[in-house]
């Protein structure tokens, strides 16, 4: 029988990867991003389903879930950091946008997605969620102020829903990544060389090796939950230190 799996965020790095993955294994993959086009070359890369998904507008994602049908597992993988403002310009109208994006993403997005699709999780009777949190889940660093906050929102809400579920035929994962090179650093940074400067002197996770994480665990016997996985680079300790060469 073959099962469904949806990734959140798919249109590159992680989501996109993990699509792959799943898809490798013998999943019907429904990928679900906002870029469109994008997402489209994906789906077809894996022979999956695009389906254009906002996880911060209800009715977007009121669409998307419609359009899913039955579902084994989720991967909450859409997200982002925009910015990397100090804690002093909190009070600056543009730097509270980008707060506000965040935890919309990040938090509520998650949380929006994850409680329409949970019927269909519980009804396919192994169910199973995995939220792509981060290191800033629960490590602090200068100027992630506000996706720190988001990520720790975002930990404590999977930690929520474990104990939610619990004698109920759905799992829950935590992955905590540290240091991938995607197009994260870009996007948070806002500059086209910000993976040159971010990764300088260092080797990086790649998406494909988060990917396999995510594609192990949804893969273990159903009894089997693993909680919280941390997945860094042989050169990040944590989310301030880092080994580079010089």
């Amino acid at each position: 029988m073959t099962h469904t799996a949806v990734i959140t965020g798919a249109s590159a790095g992680i989501g996109a990867a993990t699509a792959r993955h799943l898809a490798a294994e013998g999943f019907d993959v429904v990928l679900g991003a906002r870029r469109v086009e994008q997402l489209e070359a994906v789906a077809t890369s894996c022979g999956g389903r695009a389906i254009a998904l906002d996880v911060t507008d209800p009715s977007s994602v009121a669409t998307f879930v419609a359009e899913v049908g039955p579902c084994r597992v989720l991967v909450n993988n859409a997200g982002g950091a925009f910015g990397a403002d100090p804690m002093a310009r909190v009070s600056d109208a543009e730097v509270q946008e980008r707060w506000q994006r965040m935890y919309d993403t990040n938090v509520l997005g998650l949380a929006r997605l994850t409680a329409s699709l949970l019927p269909a999780l519980e009804e396919s009777g192994d169910g199973h969620v995995v939220n792509v949190v981060s290191l800033a889940g629960f490590q602090a660093y200068p100027g992630g102020g506000g996706y720190v906050a988001a990520k720790h929102a975002a930990r404590g809400i999977t930690g929520v829903l474990r104990l939610e579920l619990l004698g109920r035929p759905v799992r829950v994962t935590e992955v905590d990544p540290g240091m991938v090179e995607t197009e994260f650093a870009a996007v948070a940074m806002g500059r086209a060389d910000a993976n040159e400067l971010v990764y300088a002197g260092m080797t990086p996770l790649t998406a494909d090796d988060v990917a396999e994480v995510i594609r192990f665990a949804v893969t273990r016997p159903s009894h089997v939950n693993l909680d919280r996985i941390v997945v860094q680079p042989r050169d990040q300790a944590s989310a301030w230190h880092v080994h580079r060469e010089r």
